[in-house]
């Protein structure tokens, strides 16, 4: 009880304009001056908490992200998936959905592969015949493969907040992300026909250049990753590395990417890092707030008491990621309550890894679901249709992301599989 009651609490202190941060910091000193007095060695703990290497890598992932998306990268790449399945059933959506697939492996950020996808393919899939629906909701769906893909900065928080491997946690996602993008491409066979060439127009035959270039994409998210599973370099550096290597690919292999961009990239980079940095200080007193009110023994005690057992407890948290979603950012629901449910998932035995997967499969249904979410304004944006209409669009991806959770909580193998190859004795 006392742990909702703070989280409603800071819930109507944001409803109020506070920014999250500011939130954060005086939501718990505030409680934290009523019932001790003070906090001791608040400096210490806030420089503490930020004090961490893996930390690094949330700001480079996110410059990287901007360096492909200014890049222009994703042209080529979605051309070759286009020329590649246009004559398939569903083809153009399908396509899309691949696009978003490697798109969101090259840049692990959800809202950047449905701005950058939807502004390229959209207008393509409507051309060729797509229904309005069916195109929005294929690119507000596949952009959420972005945040479960690796590389994903929720999952580096995850890692960092829970100490659990990086490089196990980025495994984990791959299955399910590939098992969702199937789910998605499935739907657009299912409902839409095959692409019609607009009238007066002659088809245009598959540019091999198109699939050439298209390869510098491709390669970015298999260098990154192929690095860190073959233990060249950890997480952090390939966060560097493959910021570099994608200002290579941007400069070199596109020309596309100009000084502005780049100074643009990492203003933008570092403007957003920072609000994290901020919002990380705030959740290290809002993590000790928690522990001096005994929120944790009192949830185990809860889960105990109400004779809980794995199941329901991750149903039940299921529910209350989706519906913290609905008003917070990912960044935020991770470090709210992290710190609280850590001593209940060890009590119940519950897998880290395995529940980091969980956790980002609920973030991903936030990120679409009405009345507003991010990916939702994003498609609103670029196309001008009405919101409601938007919203509709999205319901088949919210359906189809729930039975991908249930599937989940059912088989823990489809998560943890490939980081028991890897050596994971979880």
């Amino acid at each position: 009880m006392t742990f909702l009651l703070l989280l409603l609490a800071l819930i109507g202190l944001l409803y109020l304009g506070m920014p999250m941060f500011a939130a954060l910091f005086l939501l718990p000193l505030g409680v934290l001056y009523w019932v001790e007095g003070g906090v001791p060695a608040l400096g210490e703990m806030v420089t503490g908490k930020l004090d961490g290497y893996l930390l690094v890598a949330i700001p480079l992932f996110m410059l990287k992200a901007h360096i492909m998306v200014r890049g222009r990268v994703v042209d080529d790449l979605y051309a070759a998936a286009f020329a590649l399945l246009r004559g398939v059933r569903g083809g153009v959506g399908i396509a899309t959905v691949a696009a978003c697939t490697v798109f969101a492996a090259i840049t692990g950020s959800s809202v950047a592969t449905a701005l950058t996808v939807g502004k390229i393919a959209i207008p393509q899939m409507l051309r060729y015949g797509m229904s309005r629906q069916g195109a929005f909701g294929v690119v507000a769906g596949g952009g959420t493969l972005g945040i479960l893909l690796p590389p994903s900065a929720p999952m580096v928080l995850y890692a960092y907040v829970t100490e659990a491997s990086v490089s196990y946690l980025f495994l984990a996602g791959l299955m399910p992300g590939l098992m969702m993008a199937a789910m998605f491409a499935g739907w657009c066979m299912l409902t839409e026909g095959r692409a019609r060439t607009p009238e007066g127009e002659v088809p245009e035959a598959p540019d091999a250049r198109t699939f050439l270039r298209s390869m510098w994409a491709v390669s970015l998210p298999v260098f990154v990753l192929g690095g860190i599973y073959l233990g060249v370099f950890t997480a952090t550096e390939a966060a560097g590395t493959g910021t570099l290597y994608a200002l290579l690919i941007a400069v070199f292999g596109y020309g596309a990417l100009k000084w502005r961009d780049l100074l643009d990239g990492v203003q933008e980079a570092t403007r957003t890092a920072s609000m994290l940095l901020l919002i990380i200080a705030g959740a290290a007193i809002y993590g000790y707030m928690l522990t001096k009110l005994r929120v944790p023994q009192e949830l185990v005690a809860l889960v105990t008491e109400y004779g809980l057992n794995k199941l329901q407890f991750l149903i039940a948290m299921m529910v209350l990621l989706f519906l913290l979603g609905l008003v917070l950012e990912s960044f935020s629901i991770i470090l709210l309550t992290m710190p609280a449910i850590l001593p209940v998932m060890a009590a119940l035995d519950v897998d880290k890894i395995w529940y980091g997967v969980l956790l980002t499969l609920s973030l991903e249904m936030a990120l679409i679901s009405p009345p507003v979410a991010m990916n939702l304004v994003v498609i609103k944006a670029i196309t001008g249709a009405p919101l409601a209409e938007v919203n509709r669009s999205i319901m088949p991806y919210m359906l189809m992301l729930m039975v991908g959770t249930a599937l989940l909580i059912a088989f823990p193998g489809i998560a943890l599989w490939l980081p028991r190859l890897a050596g994971y004795a979880g």
